[in-house]
């Protein structure tokens, strides 16, 4: 088992939350690979868009719907600060995970969160679990409060 599926792993394990981990027999680096490859609706993908801000270099976790387009203006109001999508090799230093893989929870180093408040219109969501070939199923509330993601609106 690879280091970022065991730390996704450990983070659900350890709060006893009910989820369902699966690996996949192909990659689900996009939301609609995903959403086909579980047989569940794109919305039903809790997909991770990390962004960095212009000024602070921050990095910043955007959990949203498979079918939801972030807004870069919304954005820019939560964080204060223009963003861009955050580069690879960076998100990975910060977070642990790849893209195509980065999951909502069990970062290497706690970034800022928000959750897309579509999410919870669902039983259940399906968020990647640290690889682009594992994914777990969880309740959209339990998976707000393990990603310690605010509740907003920054879709299109």
């Amino acid at each position: 088992m690879s280091k970022s599926l065991k730390r996704v792993r450990t983070v659900l394990e350890s709060a006893g939350a009910t989820f369902d981990l699966r690996e996949m027999p192909d990659s689900t680096r996009t939301a609609q690979a995903a959403a086909d490859a579980i047989g569940c609706t794109l919305d039903q993908i809790a997909k991770s868009i990390v962004v960095e801000g212009e000024s602070s270099g921050t990095l910043s976790l955007f959990v949203t719907a498979g079918g939801n387009r972030v807004c870069t203006r919304a954005i820019a109001g939560l964080l204060g600060e223009p963003t861009h999508p955050a580069d690879g090799a960076r998100i990975r230093q910060v977070t642990g995970f790849a893209i195509g893989g980065v999951s909502p929870i069990g970062h290497k180093t706690p970034i800022r969160a928000w959750f897309d408040p579509r999410l919870n219109h669902f039983e259940q969501v399906w968020a990647a679990a640290g690889t682009p070939r594992h994914v777990f199923g969880i309740d959209p509330a339990t998976l707000r409060d393990l990603a310690a993601a605010q509740l907003a609106t920054f879709t299109e």
